[in-house]
């Protein structure tokens, strides 16, 4: 019986072996489907001891790897060491209970994969290879589905967006230059589009880091300084997709290496040049920039209310921030104080005798906006002592005023403040070009009174030489700028 059962089970071998391996040959030699490809099998479940056995195996170069993985998603804040030590298997515990395992604090085969297949996921379609750069002297792996080079403008080399992402770019900095150089740079990059105001910043001895974000980009850049060389990278990417570009950010750091070589200042000289251009790259502009003028040594503004609206951020020459303390509807005035301290090259003084019809006046303003770095003076006279209606807290003036000079003082032959240039009010009916108005010093001596400020009466008897009267006008005047 024991070799009939033999011959029975070698038949039935026999046959599977040819429903398995022939069959399928068969069926795809007439044409028909190629057979499915069987997949890989699964990761066998393991007992505790044997994820330990396991794990013992590791290469340190792998456990450096899950402490990686663990501190990009979250659980682990300290020392990629290689080392598994408490704070290591705390965070692998923390894991397994996120991810619906027990938490042991020992990732067993299978887990690791979840792990780092979850790590290594974030980063696939974006071509993540090394780049390899003799004119600037860096190497680091660079997104190359999603930018390539364009072109170099010291200290930057440009890669620029290629695929399917608009805000993606990359900057590789190198340039030479000590400390001060450094700096400079730090202080020069806060200026540009790509690096938005919100966001951590640090200068630490020989290296800086930029991170900066608004509701279009998240920008990061790092920079070190050694050996008389500056180098470093600046990863734009857009907002909303923070765990690919942490990752990336990763990656690219950790690949960065310093090879011989620095940008030549002269490369990229055909570029084009532009006052609102650094290196290639553009400015941070103003949502909109008016003129005003200080009427206390603290540095007390007042300006138009339309440079002031609807701003995430005001600020007076562009450098120092200010706070609205004070508004009036009704004349569009506002009132601002700085909030750092200031100290104003000069300071209003209000006319207390209002000026005759017909006498001249000057206005101080940035016409411009902050184009010219500097205020301008426009002369003209004094068409009336009200406005159109017979208002009282207006004057008419016979003046071409562009909208950047709107907040300006307005001043007589003394150098006396007798009102504030008030902006073009657009309607149905369009004046006549040279006509403008102005807030009247009182009504802006009552505004400002109601915010606690108490603005100096003009003690001048004599009229001012065109040279002084332009020094004093220019000295108060301030550029206010309204920033997104």
């Amino acid at each position: 019986m024991t070799r009939i059962a033999n011959a029975l089970l070698f038949t039935i071998v026999l046959a599977l072996h040819f429903i398995v391996v022939q069959a399928p040959a068969q069926a795809q030699a007439q044409g028909d489907p190629a057979p499915q490809i069987v997949p890989d099998p699964e990761i066998p479940l393991e007992t505790p001891f044997e994820a330990t056995q396991n794990e013992a195996r590791l290469s340190r170069e792998e456990r450096a790897q899950i402490q990686e993985a663990l501190q990009w998603a979250g659980y682990y804040q300290s020392f990629v060491d290689a080392a598994f030590g408490p704070g290591t298997r705390a965070a692998m515990a923390a894991w397994q209970r996120e991810n619906g395992h027990e938490p042991t604090g020992i990732l067993t085969t299978r887990q690791r994969a979840q792990l780092l297949d979850s790590y290594n996921t974030v980063l696939d379609g974006l071509d993540l290879r090394t780049v390899r750069d003799d004119a600037t002297g860096i190497e680091m792996k660079i997104p190359l589905a999603v930018v390539a080079f364009d072109h170099y403008e010291p200290p930057f080399a440009h890669f620029k967006a290629s695929g399917p992402m608009p805000e993606a770019r990359v900057l590789l900095i190198s340039q030479r230059g000590d400390r001060n150089t450094m700096v400079g740079l730090y202080d020069i990059m806060q200026t540009l589009e790509i690096v938005p105001p919100e966001g951590p910043r640090q200068v630490n001895g020989d290296d800086f880091t930029l991170i900066g974000r608004n509701d279009r980009i998240v920008s990061q850049t790092q920079v070190t300084l050694r050996g008389g060389q500056i180098k470093g990278f600046t990863l734009i990417w857009p907002t909303g997709d923070e765990d690919r570009r942490t990752r990336l950010a990763d990656e690219m750091q950790a690949s960065f290496t310093r090879i011989d070589g620095v940008l030549d200042p002269a490369a990229g000289g055909d570029t084009e040049e532009r006052v609102d251009l650094l290196a290639g790259l553009e400015i941070r502009q103003p949502k909109l920039s008016r003129s005003g003028f200080y009427v206390d040594g603290q540095g007390t503004v007042v300006t138009t209310l339309e440079a002031v609206q609807g701003c995430e951020r005001v600020t007076l020459d562009e450098d120092y921030d200010a706070r609205v303390v004070a508004i009036d509807d009704r004349l569009g005035v506002a009132v601002l104080r700085p909030l750092d301290a200031m100290a104003p090259i000069a300071v209003a003084t209000f006319a207390e005798v209002a000026p005759r019809i017909k006498s001249e006046i000057a206005l101080a303003g940035y016409s411009y906006g902050g184009v010219l770095g500097a205020p301008t003076l426009t002369y003209g006279e004094l068409a009336d002592v009200r406005g159109l209606a017979g208002e009282e807290d207006l004057k008419r003036l016979a003046l071409s005023a562009l909208e950047g000079d709107a907040g300006g003082p307005v001043v007589d032959g003394y150098g006396a403040v007798v009102g504030m240039l008030l902006p073009t009010r657009q309607g149905d009916r369009q004046l006549p070009d040279g006509v403008s108005f102005a807030a009247d010093a009182g009504a802006l001596r009552a505004i400002l009174a109601d915010a606690g400020v108490s603005p100096a009466a003009s003690q001048d008897r004599l009229p001012l030489s065109p040279e002084s009267l332009a020094e004093r006008a220019t000295g108060m005047t301030v550029l206010v700028s309204c920033w997104d």
